[in-house]
Formats: structure tokens, C-alpha cells, sequence
């Protein structure tokens, strides 16, 4: 093979491994509005009642590297809120619930209104900014301690 060639070979494949990165780390955090109508069963969810304000709800797996800080983070914002509530959701033993929340990947948090209506969806690496953007969006411009 000419050492040209195998340049040009070896430039492309770091671009094409460059551009597979990008578009892994853009997939690993996601956060998007939900508009459902129907509410969480939050007995399901092993909940007694929602916050006054919004709920979040995490759901985890005992595989996944990620939830112990997303939950964390959570109970660090929900403590200074005490209108929101949290459950932690450990799916690993029950797929209905993985199913029925139609979860691809944990951790997932969903982000209830007072009503238990889900208004947000987070996935992958959550930050604190992106949770406390969505909790503020959820309880109507109100300022969540940051």
C-alpha cells in the first residue's frame, strides 16, 4: 500500500471516529417537553403523593453508572424545594415499568406537574442546570434554588 493512501485512510477514519463522538455525546444527554394527558400512577412508582408543586420521578438500573449522581443531583435540588417531591424507581427488576414508560436507556427522569402529568423528559448524564431549567419551566417561572 502506498504511504499516501494509507495516510489519506488513517485521516479518514479519525474524522469519521471524531464525528461518531459528536454524535454519541449529543445523544447521551437529552432533554425534551412532554405534553401527555395522562397522569403517572404514582402508587405504581412506590409514591404516596405528589409534591405541591411538581414530582420527579428517576428511573434507574443496579447496572447503570450513571443514575447514583443523577440521583444525587436530585435529592440535592428537591431538598432545597420542599414543593417537589421525589421517587427513585428502580426498573431493573420490573419491565413492566421499563415497558410501560417506554424507557431506552436509564437514567431517565420524568418531571410531573402538580397533577402528575409528565411535562419533561431527561435522559442520559443530567446536569443540575438542565433539571432546574426543567423544574422551573414545570412550576410557572418560580425560582428554583440553584
Amino acid at each position: 500500500m502506498d504511504v499516501t493512501l494509507a495516510l489519506i485512510a488513517l485521516g479518514v477514519l479519525v474524522l469519521l471516529a471524531a464525528v461518531l463522538g459528536v454524535c454519541v455525546k449529543r445523544k447521551a444527554s437529552r432533554v425534551r417537553a412532554v405534553s401527555e394527558e395522562r397522569r403517572v400512577d404514582i402508587a405504581a412508582l412506590g409514591l404516596e403523593r405528589l409534591g405541591d408543586r411538581a414530582t420527579i420521578v428517576q428511573f434507574s438500573t443496579e447496572m447503570c453508572s450513571r443514575c447514583p449522581g443523577v440521583r444525587r443531583t436530585i435529592t440535592g435540588l428537591v431538598e432545597e424545594q420542599s414543593e417537589v417531591a421525589f421517587v427513585h424507581v428502580d426498573v431493573t427488576h420490573r419491565p413492566e415499568l421499563a415497558r410501560a414508560y417506554n424507557l431506552l436507556q436509564t437514567p431517565t427522569v420524568l418531571v410531573l406537574d402538580d397533577a402528575g402529568r409528565p411535562r419533561s423528559r431527561l435522559t442520559g448524564a443530567i446536569t443540575r442546570q438542565a433539571l432546574t431549567d426543567q423544574l422551573e419551566s414545570v412550576i410557572g417561572g418560580v425560582s428554583v434554588a440553584r
